[in-house]
């Protein structure tokens, strides 16, 4: 699996799922805290649709953390002030990138909290088009 759909899940899943799997792998492997978490600002890239040009959108504050497992680094970086996840995603994509074999059992895990988000998901979309208004069907 992807750095980023792994990384989408873990941020919009369960929130405790991240912690989880990085406290398997700190209890089993030795992890180096390179950079701890700190504070930056980074650029909003997007795309204006009518020129399909890219430009910056603005600034947002993230969390960044780096971790070494077996000499591979992992990097965790999140939106805001939430340095405890940053550190989490930072220790398993440094799992991953080492190949542990704690990783293997993680896609089904992972896969399994992507389809709960994805219900989740759907589920708040049908209660919004619930309360949508058809103005053509209103009259005097």
């Amino acid at each position: 699996m992807r750095r980023r759909r792994r990384t989408t899940i873990l941020v919009n899943g369960d929130p405790n799922l991240a912690g989880r799997l990085a406290g398997t792998i700190r209890q089993n492997h030795d992890c180096q805290e390179i950079i701890a978490p700190h504070y930056g600002m980074t650029m909003i890239k997007t795309r204006e649709s009518a020129r399909k040009s890219l430009f910056y959108l603005g600034e947002v504050l993230v969390t960044e953390a780096k971790v070494e497992i077996n000499d591979c680094v992992g990097i965790g970086i999140v939106n805001g002030m939430q340095d405890q996840l940053a550190k989490d995603l930072a220790v398993i994509d440094a799992a991953y990138q080492a190949n542990l074999n704690e990783t293997v059992e993680w896609n089904d895990v992972l896969l399994a909290e992507e389809r709960d988000i994805t219900r989740k998901r759907a589920e708040l979309q049908s209660e919004l088009m619930n309360t949508k208004v058809n103005f053509e069907t209103m009259t005097e």
